[in-house]
Protein backbone atom coordinates (compact mmCIF):
# COMPACT_ATOMS: atom_id res chain seq x y z
CA UNK A 1 0.00 0.00 0.00
CA UNK A 2 2.83 2.42 0.84
CA UNK A 3 4.47 1.68 -2.53
CA UNK A 4 1.19 2.44 -4.33
CA UNK A 5 0.88 5.75 -2.47
CA UNK A 6 4.45 6.61 -3.45
CA UNK A 7 3.73 5.86 -7.12
CA UNK A 8 0.54 7.94 -7.05
CA UNK A 9 2.41 10.85 -5.47
CA UNK A 10 5.08 10.69 -8.19
CA UNK A 11 2.41 10.68 -10.91
CA UNK A 12 0.66 13.68 -9.38
CA UNK A 13 3.95 15.59 -9.22
CA UNK A 14 4.76 14.75 -12.85
CA UNK A 15 1.35 15.89 -14.05
CA UNK A 16 1.66 19.12 -12.07
CA UNK A 17 5.11 19.76 -13.53
CA UNK A 18 3.75 19.36 -17.07
CA UNK A 19 0.99 21.87 -16.40
CA UNK A 20 3.38 24.43 -14.93
CA UNK A 21 5.58 24.25 -18.03
CA UNK A 22 2.68 25.53 -20.14
CA UNK A 23 2.75 28.84 -18.27
CA UNK A 24 5.61 30.49 -20.14
CA UNK A 25 6.54 34.15 -19.77
CA UNK A 26 5.93 35.79 -23.16
CA UNK A 27 6.38 39.47 -23.94
CA UNK A 28 3.40 41.55 -24.95
CA UNK A 29 3.84 42.89 -28.48
CA UNK A 30 0.64 44.99 -28.49
CA UNK A 31 -1.33 46.00 -25.43
CA UNK A 32 -4.71 47.72 -25.24
CA UNK A 33 -5.55 49.56 -22.04
CA UNK A 34 -8.96 48.83 -20.51
CA UNK A 35 -11.64 51.51 -20.55
CA UNK A 36 -12.60 52.59 -17.05
CA UNK A 37 -16.36 51.81 -16.83
CA UNK A 38 -18.59 54.84 -16.27
CA UNK A 39 -20.45 53.14 -13.40
CA UNK A 40 -17.11 52.41 -11.69
CA UNK A 41 -16.10 56.04 -12.14
CA UNK A 42 -19.36 57.27 -10.56
CA UNK A 43 -18.87 54.88 -7.63
CA UNK A 44 -15.17 55.86 -7.32
CA UNK A 45 -14.36 52.16 -7.63
CA UNK A 46 -10.75 51.04 -7.85
CA UNK A 47 -9.09 47.67 -7.67
CA UNK A 48 -7.40 44.80 -9.43
CA UNK A 49 -8.86 42.31 -11.90
CA UNK A 50 -7.15 38.94 -12.27
CA UNK A 51 -7.46 36.88 -15.46
CA UNK A 52 -6.07 33.64 -16.80
CA UNK A 53 -5.43 33.66 -20.52
CA UNK A 54 -4.55 31.08 -23.14
CA UNK A 55 -2.19 32.33 -25.87
CA UNK A 56 -1.89 30.66 -29.29
CA UNK A 57 1.58 29.96 -30.67
CA UNK A 58 1.13 32.93 -33.04
CA UNK A 59 0.68 35.24 -30.02
CA UNK A 60 -3.08 35.86 -30.25
CA UNK A 61 -5.23 35.46 -27.16
CA UNK A 62 -7.40 32.38 -27.67
CA UNK A 63 -9.33 32.23 -24.40
CA UNK A 64 -9.79 34.31 -21.26
CA UNK A 65 -11.07 33.41 -17.81
CA UNK A 66 -12.06 35.87 -15.09
CA UNK A 67 -10.31 34.76 -11.89
CA UNK A 68 -11.02 37.55 -9.43
CA UNK A 69 -11.47 41.20 -8.66
CA UNK A 70 -14.46 43.51 -8.75
CA UNK A 71 -17.14 42.24 -11.17
CA UNK A 72 -17.93 45.78 -12.41
CA UNK A 73 -14.38 46.01 -13.75
CA UNK A 74 -14.20 42.50 -15.22
CA UNK A 75 -15.91 43.12 -18.58
CA UNK A 76 -13.62 46.03 -19.42
CA UNK A 77 -10.54 43.99 -18.48
CA UNK A 78 -11.66 40.99 -20.56
CA UNK A 79 -12.39 43.17 -23.59
CA UNK A 80 -8.99 44.88 -23.44
CA UNK A 81 -6.92 41.72 -22.95
CA UNK A 82 -8.76 39.94 -25.77
CA UNK A 83 -7.09 42.46 -28.10
CA UNK A 84 -3.58 41.92 -26.78
CA UNK A 85 -0.93 40.35 -28.98
CA UNK A 86 2.03 38.44 -27.57
CA UNK A 87 5.30 37.47 -29.20
CA UNK A 88 5.03 34.16 -31.05
CA UNK A 89 6.11 31.04 -29.18
CA UNK A 90 6.75 27.38 -29.91
CA UNK A 91 3.35 26.28 -28.58
CA UNK A 92 0.19 27.44 -26.86
CA UNK A 93 0.78 28.76 -23.36
CA UNK A 94 -1.12 30.27 -20.45
CA UNK A 95 -0.50 33.42 -18.47
CA UNK A 96 -1.85 35.13 -15.38
CA UNK A 97 -2.76 38.79 -15.92
CA UNK A 98 -3.54 41.45 -13.33
CA UNK A 99 -4.99 44.81 -14.36
CA UNK A 100 -5.15 47.71 -11.94
CA UNK A 101 -8.05 50.15 -12.18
Amino acid sequence: MAKLNHILLCLILLVGAGTAADQVERKIARREEPQYPEIARKLNLHGMVRLKIWINSDGTVRRLEYVGGHPLLAESALKAVKGWKYEAGPKESTAAVELKF
